[in-house]
């Protein structure tokens, strides 16, 4: 189980705010390309799963996600998440042909194949995807990622934390977010949900 805290934060100038005081904790940016798929039949989106192959930088790493039962509530996310590396090579062949997943050895595609039911080369469908640049903080024995996610239809600035102790680590945020004048409010929905929806919240 994943457990996450969530701050959406309003704009632009708000991320820069955050980004600059973080700036001597800095660990790593990640720059990302997430991309997911369903079954032709919404197997997967109809049990509220996710199948997600998510690119690094020039493609150096590709990981495919299992993300199923997700539910978020006063800024803090629970969700069963299972993930493992794949050839960046094979996943761009599947990005490019969705039906080459089927066709992919490994253990989370086995996951799918049984507990979804999705087989064989027509049975993926392709749904598209987000930018995202991931900002790796090291603070206050925490670890943050403050993101900036372009969609095509706007871009979302938001700080998470695994944690845990959600609540503990909210309230120090918030207590930090305050104290430096920058406004905040607890995410309301994923970015997967963000992005189905084509539009922000």
């Amino acid at each position: 189980m994943e457990v996450e805290v969530k701050l959406r934060l309003p704009n632009a100038d708000s991320y820069h705010r955050v980004t600059t005081l973080l700036s001597p904790f800095h660990v790593i940016t990640h720059r990302q390309h997430n991309l997911f798929f369903d079954g032709a039949g919404s197997e997967l989106s109809s049990r509220r799963a996710i199948l997600r192959l998510r690119f690094y930088g020039d493609d150096e790493q590709c990981v495919v996600s299992l993300k199923a039962k997700a539910v978020l509530v006063d800024g803090v996310s629970r969700v069963e998440e299972d993930e493992e590396d794949l050839d960046p090579k094979i996943g761009r062949d599947c990005v490019d042909e969705p039906g080459k997943l089927g066709l992919v050895e490994s253990r989370i595609m086995g996951r799918v194949k049984e507990e979804f039911g999705v087989v064989g080369e027509n049975g993926f469908v392709g749904l598209g995807g987000f930018k995202n640049v991931g900002n790796v903080y090291d603070w206050k024995g925490l670890k943050l990622e403050v993101d900036e996610t372009h969609f095509d239809f706007g871009t979302l600035f938001e700080i998470e934390c695994e944690s845990s102790d959600p609540e503990e680590a909210k309230r120090i945020l918030e207590e930090f977010l305050k104290e430096n004048g920058i406004d905040c409010s607890y995410s309301v929905a994923s970015k997967f949900a963000i992005f189905r929806a084509g539009k922000l919240p």
